[in-house]
Protein backbone atom coordinates (compact mmCIF):
# COMPACT_ATOMS: atom_id res chain seq x y z
CA UNK A 1 0.00 0.00 0.00
CA UNK A 2 1.17 3.15 -1.27
CA UNK A 3 2.18 5.92 1.88
CA UNK A 4 -0.13 8.70 2.42
CA UNK A 5 1.26 12.34 0.35
CA UNK A 6 0.59 15.73 1.07
CA UNK A 7 1.85 18.98 0.00
CA UNK A 8 1.44 22.59 -0.44
CA UNK A 9 -1.83 23.75 -3.05
CA UNK A 10 -2.09 27.27 -4.70
CA UNK A 11 -5.80 27.85 -4.54
CA UNK A 12 -6.23 31.13 -5.92
CA UNK A 13 -4.04 35.29 -5.18
CA UNK A 14 -3.09 35.26 -1.72
CA UNK A 15 -4.18 31.49 -0.47
CA UNK A 16 -2.10 28.30 -0.05
CA UNK A 17 -2.94 25.12 1.60
CA UNK A 18 -1.69 22.26 2.62
CA UNK A 19 -3.54 19.44 1.36
CA UNK A 20 -3.38 15.11 1.00
CA UNK A 21 -2.42 14.19 -2.24
CA UNK A 22 -1.47 10.56 -4.21
CA UNK A 23 1.56 9.02 -3.99
CA UNK A 24 3.88 9.95 -7.23
CA UNK A 25 3.66 7.50 -9.43
CA UNK A 26 6.46 6.90 -12.16
CA UNK A 27 4.12 8.48 -15.16
CA UNK A 28 2.82 11.81 -15.98
CA UNK A 29 -0.91 12.26 -16.41
CA UNK A 30 -0.59 15.35 -17.37
CA UNK A 31 1.44 14.68 -20.79
CA UNK A 32 -1.08 11.77 -21.77
CA UNK A 33 -0.01 9.21 -19.37
CA UNK A 34 4.08 9.50 -20.39
CA UNK A 35 5.69 6.63 -18.57
CA UNK A 36 9.07 7.39 -16.53
CA UNK A 37 10.42 4.36 -16.72
CA UNK A 38 13.77 6.44 -16.59
CA UNK A 39 12.74 8.40 -13.11
CA UNK A 40 12.76 8.02 -9.21
CA UNK A 41 10.36 8.46 -6.31
CA UNK A 42 11.98 10.45 -3.78
CA UNK A 43 11.14 11.06 -0.22
CA UNK A 44 11.64 14.82 0.71
CA UNK A 45 14.28 15.60 2.66
CA UNK A 46 14.24 19.38 2.56
CA UNK A 47 12.21 21.91 -0.25
CA UNK A 48 12.56 25.09 0.23
CA UNK A 49 9.69 28.28 -0.53
CA UNK A 50 10.72 30.36 -3.44
CA UNK A 51 10.26 34.06 -4.17
CA UNK A 52 9.79 32.85 -7.84
CA UNK A 53 6.53 30.62 -5.63
CA UNK A 54 5.73 33.60 -4.40
CA UNK A 55 4.44 35.08 -7.62
CA UNK A 56 2.32 32.80 -8.55
CA UNK A 57 0.69 32.72 -4.87
CA UNK A 58 -0.12 36.81 -5.44
CA UNK A 59 -1.63 36.09 -8.56
CA UNK A 60 0.61 37.31 -10.77
CA UNK A 61 0.96 34.77 -13.05
CA UNK A 62 -1.90 32.70 -15.19
CA UNK A 63 -0.91 29.72 -12.58
CA UNK A 64 -4.44 27.25 -12.39
CA UNK A 65 -6.31 27.32 -9.22
CA UNK A 66 -4.89 23.51 -7.80
CA UNK A 67 -1.54 24.15 -9.17
CA UNK A 68 1.09 22.21 -6.58
CA UNK A 69 3.99 23.68 -5.31
CA UNK A 70 7.74 23.85 -5.05
CA UNK A 71 10.88 23.10 -7.50
CA UNK A 72 13.55 23.30 -4.57
CA UNK A 73 14.03 19.83 -3.28
CA UNK A 74 16.28 17.49 -1.57
CA UNK A 75 15.30 14.16 -1.38
CA UNK A 76 16.30 10.61 -0.58
CA UNK A 77 15.49 7.91 -3.23
CA UNK A 78 12.55 5.52 -2.21
CA UNK A 79 11.96 4.02 -5.47
CA UNK A 80 13.35 3.24 -8.80
CA UNK A 81 12.19 3.18 -12.25
CA UNK A 82 13.24 0.17 -14.54
CA UNK A 83 15.91 1.97 -16.95
CA UNK A 84 17.62 3.88 -14.03
CA UNK A 85 21.09 2.57 -14.18
CA UNK A 86 23.02 4.71 -11.13
CA UNK A 87 20.40 6.03 -8.72
CA UNK A 88 20.18 3.75 -5.97
CA UNK A 89 17.48 3.32 -3.63
CA UNK A 90 18.87 5.24 -0.44
CA UNK A 91 20.63 7.91 -2.07
CA UNK A 92 20.50 11.40 -0.80
CA UNK A 93 20.13 13.64 -3.66
CA UNK A 94 20.29 17.23 -4.63
CA UNK A 95 17.30 17.92 -7.62
CA UNK A 96 18.20 20.52 -10.11
CA UNK A 97 14.68 22.54 -10.41
CA UNK A 98 15.14 22.80 -14.51
CA UNK A 99 13.61 19.57 -15.35
CA UNK A 100 16.06 17.85 -18.32
CA UNK A 101 16.17 15.27 -20.75
CA UNK A 102 19.95 14.89 -21.16
CA UNK A 103 19.06 14.09 -24.79
CA UNK A 104 18.35 17.06 -26.82
CA UNK A 105 20.58 19.72 -28.13
CA UNK A 106 20.23 21.92 -25.50
CA UNK A 107 20.89 19.70 -22.75
CA UNK A 108 23.82 18.32 -24.54
CA UNK A 109 25.19 21.84 -24.31
CA UNK A 110 25.26 22.57 -21.08
CA UNK A 111 21.48 24.63 -21.42
CA UNK A 112 19.38 22.13 -19.64
CA UNK A 113 17.56 25.02 -18.26
CA UNK A 114 15.63 25.15 -21.76
CA UNK A 115 15.42 21.43 -22.57
CA UNK A 116 13.34 20.61 -25.46
CA UNK A 117 11.45 17.45 -24.57
CA UNK A 118 10.25 17.83 -20.85
CA UNK A 119 7.51 21.11 -21.72
CA UNK A 120 4.84 20.43 -24.71
CA UNK A 121 4.65 23.69 -24.49
CA UNK A 122 7.55 25.60 -24.40
CA UNK A 123 11.33 24.52 -24.08
CA UNK A 124 12.03 24.34 -20.41
CA UNK A 125 10.39 22.87 -17.42
CA UNK A 126 10.64 22.91 -13.67
CA UNK A 127 8.45 21.21 -10.99
CA UNK A 128 5.23 22.98 -9.70
CA UNK A 129 5.10 25.98 -11.78
CA UNK A 130 2.95 27.62 -14.24
CA UNK A 131 3.57 26.56 -18.02
CA UNK A 132 6.94 24.16 -16.88
CA UNK A 133 5.32 20.71 -18.00
CA UNK A 134 2.71 19.60 -15.58
CA UNK A 135 5.13 18.25 -13.26
CA UNK A 136 3.90 17.89 -9.66
CA UNK A 137 5.70 20.15 -7.27
CA UNK A 138 8.34 19.31 -3.96
CA UNK A 139 6.45 20.90 -1.43
CA UNK A 140 5.82 17.80 -0.42
CA UNK A 141 6.23 14.58 1.51
CA UNK A 142 7.00 12.56 -1.66
CA UNK A 143 7.67 13.97 -5.23
CA UNK A 144 8.03 11.82 -8.67
CA UNK A 145 11.65 13.41 -11.15
CA UNK A 146 12.27 12.29 -14.04
CA UNK A 147 15.65 11.26 -15.99
CA UNK A 148 17.26 10.20 -12.53
CA UNK A 149 20.47 9.23 -13.60
CA UNK A 150 20.66 12.91 -15.10
CA UNK A 151 19.13 15.01 -13.10
CA UNK A 152 20.11 13.84 -9.55
CA UNK A 153 23.34 15.44 -7.98
CA UNK A 154 24.59 12.31 -5.24
CA UNK A 155 26.21 13.32 -1.80
CA UNK A 156 29.31 11.41 -1.47
CA UNK A 157 28.96 10.60 2.29
CA UNK A 158 25.57 10.58 3.75
CA UNK A 159 26.22 11.58 7.65
CA UNK A 160 28.33 14.59 6.13
CA UNK A 161 25.29 15.75 3.87
CA UNK A 162 22.66 15.60 7.33
CA UNK A 163 25.20 17.38 9.33
CA UNK A 164 25.25 20.32 6.10
CA UNK A 165 21.60 20.08 5.32
CA UNK A 166 20.79 23.39 5.70
CA UNK A 167 23.55 24.29 3.31
CA UNK A 168 22.48 21.16 0.45
CA UNK A 169 19.26 21.90 0.26
CA UNK A 170 20.65 25.43 -1.55
CA UNK A 171 21.98 23.22 -3.99
CA UNK A 172 18.51 22.77 -6.40
CA UNK A 173 17.94 26.55 -7.19
CA UNK A 174 19.35 29.80 -5.46
CA UNK A 175 22.91 29.38 -4.87
CA UNK A 176 23.61 28.20 -8.39
CA UNK A 177 20.94 30.92 -9.44
CA UNK A 178 22.71 33.40 -7.47
CA UNK A 179 26.10 32.44 -8.29
CA UNK A 180 25.04 32.04 -12.25
CA UNK A 181 24.24 35.51 -11.82
CA UNK A 182 27.21 36.58 -10.18
CA UNK A 183 29.13 34.72 -13.07
CA UNK A 184 27.49 35.72 -16.23
CA UNK A 185 27.65 39.64 -14.96
CA UNK A 186 31.98 39.27 -15.01
CA UNK A 187 32.52 38.82 -11.36
CA UNK A 188 35.91 38.00 -10.57
CA UNK A 189 38.89 38.50 -8.59
CA UNK A 190 39.01 42.17 -7.41
CA UNK A 191 36.07 42.86 -8.93
CA UNK A 192 33.32 45.39 -7.80
CA UNK A 193 30.13 44.17 -7.71
CA UNK A 194 26.58 45.22 -7.38
CA UNK A 195 23.57 43.16 -6.49
CA UNK A 196 19.96 44.19 -7.32
CA UNK A 197 18.24 42.85 -4.55
CA UNK A 198 18.92 41.38 -0.94
CA UNK A 199 16.02 38.29 -1.31
CA UNK A 200 16.99 34.76 -0.73
CA UNK A 201 18.40 34.41 -4.05
CA UNK A 202 20.19 38.28 -3.74
CA UNK A 203 21.81 37.19 -0.67
CA UNK A 204 22.80 34.06 -2.68
CA UNK A 205 24.28 36.16 -5.40
CA UNK A 206 26.21 38.50 -2.70
CA UNK A 207 27.63 34.95 -1.47
CA UNK A 208 28.68 34.20 -5.05
CA UNK A 209 29.95 37.46 -5.60
CA UNK A 210 32.53 37.20 -2.37
CA UNK A 211 33.25 33.09 -3.55
CA UNK A 212 34.03 34.60 -7.19
CA UNK A 213 36.57 37.24 -5.69
CA UNK A 214 35.12 40.00 -5.61
CA UNK A 215 36.73 42.66 -3.90
CA UNK A 216 33.44 44.81 -2.63
CA UNK A 217 30.15 43.31 -2.78
CA UNK A 218 27.49 46.02 -2.46
CA UNK A 219 23.62 45.01 -2.10
CA UNK A 220 20.63 47.43 -2.75
CA UNK A 221 16.89 46.78 -1.24
CA UNK A 222 14.30 49.07 -0.10
CA UNK A 223 13.83 46.36 3.36
CA UNK A 224 16.21 47.26 6.34
CA UNK A 225 16.20 43.80 7.82
CA UNK A 226 17.03 41.99 4.21
CA UNK A 227 19.97 44.98 3.97
CA UNK A 228 21.13 43.88 7.63
CA UNK A 229 21.50 40.29 6.67
CA UNK A 230 23.65 41.21 3.85
CA UNK A 231 25.67 43.47 5.85
CA UNK A 232 26.21 40.33 8.18
CA UNK A 233 28.22 38.62 5.96
CA UNK A 234 30.87 41.70 4.53
CA UNK A 235 28.27 43.56 2.17
CA UNK A 236 28.63 47.07 1.36
CA UNK A 237 24.80 48.09 1.25
CA UNK A 238 22.37 50.81 -0.48
CA UNK A 239 18.73 51.41 1.16
CA UNK A 240 16.93 52.09 -1.90
CA UNK A 241 13.72 52.70 -0.09
CA UNK A 242 15.36 56.40 0.87
CA UNK A 243 18.42 56.89 -2.05
CA UNK A 244 17.44 56.96 -5.55
CA UNK A 245 21.05 58.21 -6.88
CA UNK A 246 22.14 54.84 -7.18
CA UNK A 247 25.86 56.00 -8.93
CA UNK A 248 26.53 58.59 -6.47
CA UNK A 249 25.51 56.00 -3.90
CA UNK A 250 28.21 53.70 -4.97
CA UNK A 251 30.72 56.23 -5.63
CA UNK A 252 30.52 57.30 -1.91
CA UNK A 253 31.28 53.37 -0.84
CA UNK A 254 34.13 52.72 -3.60
CA UNK A 255 35.30 56.14 -4.99
CA UNK A 256 33.66 55.59 -8.33
CA UNK A 257 30.00 55.75 -9.26
CA UNK A 258 30.19 52.50 -11.78
CA UNK A 259 30.40 48.87 -10.74
CA UNK A 260 32.41 46.16 -13.03
CA UNK A 261 29.11 43.99 -12.97
CA UNK A 262 25.57 43.78 -11.87
CA UNK A 263 23.44 41.51 -11.08
CA UNK A 264 19.73 41.66 -11.25
CA UNK A 265 18.39 39.47 -8.28
CA UNK A 266 14.49 41.36 -8.01
CA UNK A 267 12.56 40.59 -11.60
CA UNK A 268 9.43 42.06 -13.05
CA UNK A 269 7.84 43.07 -9.40
CA UNK A 270 10.24 45.89 -9.49
CA UNK A 271 9.49 49.13 -7.58
CA UNK A 272 10.99 52.72 -8.19
CA UNK A 273 14.18 53.73 -6.20
CA UNK A 274 13.61 56.75 -3.23
CA UNK A 275 11.50 57.49 -0.85
CA UNK A 276 8.47 58.74 -3.63
CA UNK A 277 9.01 55.97 -5.78
CA UNK A 278 9.08 52.87 -3.97
CA UNK A 279 5.41 52.29 -3.75
CA UNK A 280 5.29 52.63 -7.51
CA UNK A 281 5.76 49.07 -9.63
CA UNK A 282 8.05 50.05 -12.57
CA UNK A 283 8.69 46.64 -13.67
CA UNK A 284 11.86 47.77 -16.07
CA UNK A 285 13.42 50.01 -13.26
CA UNK A 286 16.30 47.23 -11.94
CA UNK A 287 17.16 46.97 -15.43
CA UNK A 288 17.73 50.61 -16.26
CA UNK A 289 19.51 51.29 -13.62
CA UNK A 290 21.72 48.22 -13.48
CA UNK A 291 22.91 49.43 -17.38
CA UNK A 292 23.28 53.09 -15.59
CA UNK A 293 25.97 52.30 -13.23
CA UNK A 294 27.44 48.98 -15.29
CA UNK A 295 31.10 50.17 -16.50
CA UNK A 296 31.32 50.04 -20.36
CA UNK A 297 31.91 46.91 -21.90
CA UNK A 298 30.39 45.52 -18.31
CA UNK A 299 27.87 42.70 -17.95
CA UNK A 300 24.74 42.52 -16.46
CA UNK A 301 23.35 39.11 -15.05
CA UNK A 302 19.74 39.10 -14.94
CA UNK A 303 18.25 35.94 -12.92
CA UNK A 304 15.25 37.53 -11.51
CA UNK A 305 12.23 36.35 -12.83
CA UNK A 306 10.22 38.12 -15.95
CA UNK A 307 7.47 36.66 -17.56
CA UNK A 308 5.17 36.78 -20.52
CA UNK A 309 1.98 36.74 -18.58
CA UNK A 310 1.42 39.02 -15.85
CA UNK A 311 -2.34 39.66 -15.26
CA UNK A 312 -1.46 41.94 -12.23
CA UNK A 313 0.55 43.76 -13.61
CA UNK A 314 0.18 48.15 -13.77
CA UNK A 315 0.39 48.87 -17.55
CA UNK A 316 -1.48 46.52 -20.92
CA UNK A 317 1.95 46.06 -21.99
CA UNK A 318 3.52 44.78 -18.44
CA UNK A 319 1.02 41.93 -18.54
CA UNK A 320 2.86 40.42 -21.60
CA UNK A 321 6.05 40.55 -20.55
CA UNK A 322 7.16 44.14 -22.72
CA UNK A 323 8.73 46.70 -20.57
CA UNK A 324 10.41 50.35 -21.01
CA UNK A 325 13.97 49.28 -21.15
CA UNK A 326 16.52 51.34 -22.42
CA UNK A 327 18.39 48.69 -24.62
CA UNK A 328 19.78 52.49 -26.24
CA UNK A 329 21.74 52.96 -23.14
CA UNK A 330 23.00 49.29 -23.14
CA UNK A 331 24.07 49.57 -26.95
CA UNK A 332 26.10 52.48 -26.38
CA UNK A 333 28.02 51.41 -23.63
CA UNK A 334 28.40 47.69 -25.56
CA UNK A 335 27.01 45.91 -22.43
CA UNK A 336 25.84 41.86 -22.67
CA UNK A 337 23.23 40.73 -21.08
CA UNK A 338 22.39 37.41 -19.96
CA UNK A 339 18.88 36.39 -18.98
CA UNK A 340 16.84 32.85 -18.12
CA UNK A 341 16.40 29.84 -16.09
CA UNK A 342 20.05 28.79 -14.76
CA UNK A 343 21.07 25.97 -15.70
CA UNK A 344 21.64 24.28 -12.42
CA UNK A 345 23.94 21.56 -13.73
CA UNK A 346 26.34 23.45 -15.07
CA UNK A 347 27.33 24.62 -11.17
CA UNK A 348 26.01 22.81 -8.62
CA UNK A 349 28.28 19.74 -8.19
CA UNK A 350 31.09 22.67 -7.91
CA UNK A 351 28.88 24.45 -5.18
CA UNK A 352 28.59 21.30 -3.58
CA UNK A 353 32.01 20.42 -3.15
CA UNK A 354 32.63 24.24 -1.40
CA UNK A 355 29.89 23.70 0.88
CA UNK A 356 31.07 20.31 2.21
CA UNK A 357 34.77 21.64 2.12
CA UNK A 358 33.98 24.73 4.19
CA UNK A 359 34.53 27.14 1.57
CA UNK A 360 31.15 28.93 1.96
CA UNK A 361 27.99 28.96 4.18
CA UNK A 362 25.52 29.64 2.18
CA UNK A 363 22.61 28.76 4.87
CA UNK A 364 23.65 31.15 7.18
CA UNK A 365 24.63 34.28 4.98
CA UNK A 366 20.15 33.81 3.60
CA UNK A 367 19.34 33.23 7.25
CA UNK A 368 17.95 29.55 6.58
CA UNK A 369 15.04 28.41 8.53
CA UNK A 370 13.26 25.08 9.08
CA UNK A 371 9.44 25.32 9.61
CA UNK A 372 6.95 22.00 9.34
CA UNK A 373 4.98 21.27 5.74
CA UNK A 374 2.19 22.13 7.81
CA UNK A 375 2.95 26.08 8.17
CA UNK A 376 4.09 26.50 4.68
CA UNK A 377 0.80 28.83 4.64
CA UNK A 378 2.64 31.05 7.19
CA UNK A 379 5.64 30.71 5.77
CA UNK A 380 4.56 32.20 2.87
CA UNK A 381 2.94 35.09 4.57
CA UNK A 382 5.81 35.94 6.46
CA UNK A 383 8.22 35.38 3.46
CA UNK A 384 5.55 38.11 1.06
CA UNK A 385 5.49 40.40 4.18
CA UNK A 386 9.68 40.49 3.70
CA UNK A 387 10.75 38.44 6.42
CA UNK A 388 14.95 38.39 5.92
CA UNK A 389 14.92 34.33 5.96
CA UNK A 390 14.95 31.61 3.40
CA UNK A 391 12.11 28.69 4.70
CA UNK A 392 12.82 25.59 4.45
CA UNK A 393 10.04 23.47 4.71
CA UNK A 394 10.96 19.77 6.76
CA UNK A 395 7.97 17.52 5.11
CA UNK A 396 9.36 14.02 6.83
CA UNK A 397 11.18 15.67 9.62
CA UNK A 398 13.94 14.66 8.74
CA UNK A 399 16.23 17.91 8.93
CA UNK A 400 18.40 17.29 12.37
CA UNK A 401 18.09 19.99 14.87
CA UNK A 402 21.12 22.90 15.00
Amino acid sequence: MAEANRGVVYLGPGKVEVRDLEYPKLTLEEQNHRPLQHGAILRIVATNICGSDQHMVRGRTTAPQGQTLGHEITGEVVELGRDVEFVKQGDLVSVPFNIACGRCRNCKEGNTGVCENVNPSRDGAAYGYVDMGGWLGGQAKYVTVPYADWNLLKFPDRDQAMEKIRDLAMLSDIFPTGYHGAYTAGVRTGSVAYVAGAGPVGLACATACQLLGAAVTIVGDMNQQRLQQAASFGCETIDLSQHDNVPEMIEQITGEAEVDAAVDCVGFEARGHGASGSQTEQPATVLNSLMEITRSAGKLGIPGLYVTGDPGAATEEAKVGTLGIRIGLGWAKSQSFTTGQCPVMRYNRQLMMAILHDKVQIARNVNATVIPLDEAPQGYQDFDKGAAKKYILDPNQMVPAV
